[in-house]
């Protein structure tokens, strides 16, 4: 059960904690201070629903025909992998989180560009649906709740820390130097679920 949500928590953390267009515009409304609750609920729960989607949907699948499960694991080992290869080749080459840019104010406008930059999203798909879905079905039918859970306490984590911590963040995401470590760190992390998927 602990190392289901453990492993939930930091795969999810792996996933999520990459530079990209969400993540800034959740720092730039945190620094700015405008409806930064709403961007961080709408980022999480968008998150949470995904991750359950996967495992309820991929779970299914598995129910219904067992040997998806081997197959799934060996796509999930070969895209944590790929994964973890490209966040170490990202290390290489750190770049800044910019936050400086247009931010409506409105509130239905910056609730619509939240759910854009996360629905409209093909990596969302890919990452939370398929992958996190696939991985949990490795830990069984109950630990695999657990998984699930990890992945969105660490979601809702990532972006509660993001939003609400945007002011004291900032400066230290600003530095290429903290996504080189980040990245690091995420690329021994997909190894290292890779290997557990493994074994």
């Amino acid at each position: 059960m602990l190392h289901a949500l453990v492993t939930g928590m930091l795969t999810g953390l792996s996933l999520i904690v990459v530079i990209g267009a969400q993540n800034a515009f959740v720092l730039r409304q945190g620094i700015r201070r405008v409806h930064v609750v709403l961007v961080v609920a709408i980022c999480a729960a968008s998150d949470v629903a995904l991750i359950l989607a996967g495992v309820v949907g991929i779970g299914a699948i598995v129910d219904r025909a067992g040997w998806v499960i081997d197959v799934v694991t060996w796509l999930g080992v070969a895209f944590l992998v790929g994964y973890g290869i490209a966040s170490i080749r990202r290390a290489r080459h750190p770049e800044r989180l910019e936050t400086a840019g247009r931010t409506v104010g409105l509130r239905r406008a910056v609730a619509l560009q939240a759910l854009a930059l996360t629905w409209l999203n093909p990596h969302v798909y890919l990452d939370t649906v398929v992958l996190l879905g696939s991985i949990a079905q490795t830990h069984g039918s109950v630990d695999r709740w657990w998984f699930a859970a990890g992945a969105c306490l660490g979601s809702v984590l990532w972006f509660s820390s993001l939003g609400l911590g945007a002011t004291r963040l900032a400066p230290l995401l600003a530095r290429p130097r903290a996504w080189q470590v980040l990245d690091l760190l995420i690329g021994i992390v997909m190894f290292v679920i890779a290997a557990t998927l493994i074994w």
